[in-house]
């Protein structure tokens, strides 16, 4: 295996600031955030695409993203304590994005799902062409991936 950065912040060889951390994953602020507040959940075995991710670690990745989105989203309204810190990083809006390969624009190639905190006007955008399909083609697909799928 090549050297890996997301195994180097794991093993504490590489500069993070770690948000969260347990027995399957851990979860960091991204060097170069989209967003003020941008985590990446990693798990901790190098795993480098979504076909070596069980359904339990898919779990555990998936809740830990939840609860940092909870997290940046949480009401301060309260809280005297909160300060300007934290009220910078309250966001309206939550994005998890996961790529699996290079062609899906993965560029560390350990599974990483970001969340992404939402700002209204921030500059973070998905570029896509949104057209209605064919109902015959999306039929075709689904019955291939059920095959695939059973």
């Amino acid at each position: 295996m090549d050297e890996c950065l997301f195994c180097a912040i794991r093993d504490g060889e590489a500069e993070r600031s770690l948000v969260y951390s347990d027995d399957l994953v851990l979860a960091f602020m991204d060097l170069y955030p989209v967003t003020p507040g941008h985590v990446l959940v990693v798990p901790r075995e190098h795993l480098v695409g979504l076909s070596g991710v069980d359904d339990a670690l898919g779990g555990r990745l998936w809740g830990v993203a939840r609860r940092v989105g909870d997290a940046l989203r949480a009401d301060t309204a309260g809280g005297a304590s909160a300060g300007p810190a934290r009220e910078s990083l309250r966001c309206e809006g939550v994005n998890l994005f996961l790529a699996d390969g290079e062609a899906a624009g993965q560029e560390v190639l350990h599974v990483h799902l970001h969340v992404f905190p939402r700002f209204e006007g921030d500059s973070f955008s998905v570029q896509a062409v949104w057209e209605e399909a064919d109902r015959g083609e999306l039929d075709g697909h689904a019955a291939v991936l059920r095959a695939l799928l059973a």
